[in-house]
């Protein structure tokens, strides 16, 4: 792809993904009302599609107030840090052999640098806020986000190991013959829950804490900046199912279909898992969230990476 249709098509991918993040908001509740048998939204145009519309004009209209006890510059800076992130997280997505923006051998490394960059957001909205409720899920966030970083991070070695670059043009081709999700079972278990709690997807949305801390980390945003949150989580919803679907199912790879559909139909059906997540399990304890993450997690992360390399040590020679 030539330097010009990489900046085009680099655009575009920022305009799809805004467009299906908010779009994302009315599908989720509406699967959500089908499956636990209630009315999603229904009012507003065919099947409450324009609910998505009326949603963006009530943010956009509200008032950009900023709490005269905040820190102001790091108030307004925090989310938009996390759309960045997210937005950039895309930049190395090969979304079949010929549609990306950057193809280069530090692809994955640079997907896992930019949900690292994400905690800045949500840590330094709750600490610009100078809000005690605003802290406390501010540190939260803090503490799942960089703990399930490192699960994320060793669950993808395996894949690494078996591929020998991080490339994620290379891992794809390499799925050739057999899709990861299969001798890599356990990495694509322990990266999808990791996945999930960086996202703050439900049923690991704690920092956000509206059960107990009235509203976590974004308890003084209102308006559009509290919409650029919900926005860069719907980003890292979508970015991690991309992710799933390339490093594990095949990424655009499929019999008879276009690569281009393949992939789409790849990432819907991820999407459409996480949003069945939120419906069917409850959320636990913060306390045994982090347990589940150091007790669990940790030890199955390192179990796979012993494996794999005694297998493919085996497999060589």
């Amino acid at each position: 792809m030539t330097e010009l249709g990489a900046i085009s098509f680099g655009l575009f991918i920022i305009v799809a993904a805004v467009g299906g993040a908010a779009v994302l908001t009315w599908f989720e509740r509406r699967m959500l009302g089908i499956w636990q048998d209630r009315y999603g939204p229904n009012r507003l145009g065919p099947f409450g599609i324009l609910q998505v519309a009326a949603d963006m004009l009530k943010l956009l209209t509200k008032d950009d107030w900023v709490p005269p006890f905040a820190d102001r510059a790091v108030f307004i800076f925090a989310p938009t840090a996390i759309v960045v992130a997210m937005l950039l997280g895309f930049a190395v997505v090969p979304f079949s052999p010929d549609l990306y923006v950057l193809d280069v051998n530090i692809g994955l490394l640079f997907f896992l640098g930019m949900t690292s960059l994400a905690v800045y957001s949500v840590l330094l909205g709750g600490l610009a806020s100078n809000n005690k409720y605003a802290l406390l899920g501010g540190l939260r966030s803090a503490a799942q986000m960089v703990s399930y970083e490192v699960f994320m991070g060793l669950s993808l070695m395996g894949v690494v190991m078996l591929t020998g670059s991080f490339s994620l043009r290379a891992i794809v081709e390499a799925q050739r013959d057999m899709w990861f999700c299969i001798p890599q079972a356990l990495g694509l278990f322990t990266f999808l829950i990791a996945g999930i709690a960086e996202s703050h997807r439900l049923p690991f949305d704690l920092p956000e804490a509206e059960h107990e801390l009235t509203a976590g980390f974004h308890t003084e945003y209102g308006g559009m900046k509290f919409a650029m949150f919900m926005l860069g989580e719907y980003l890292g919803l979508i970015l991690i199912s991309c992710m799933i679907a390339t490093l594990f199912f095949g990424g655009w790879l499929g019999p008879w279909l276009p690569p281009l559909l393949w992939f789409c139909i790849k990432v819907f059906a991820l999407i459409m898992f996480f949003i069945l997540l939120r419906a069917a399990i409850p959320r636990p304890r913060y306390d045994q969230l982090m347990s589940l993450g150091w007790k669990v997690m940790l030890p199955l992360t390192l179990l796979n990476l012993v494996v794999t390399g005694a297998v493919a040590l085996w497999l060589e020679g």
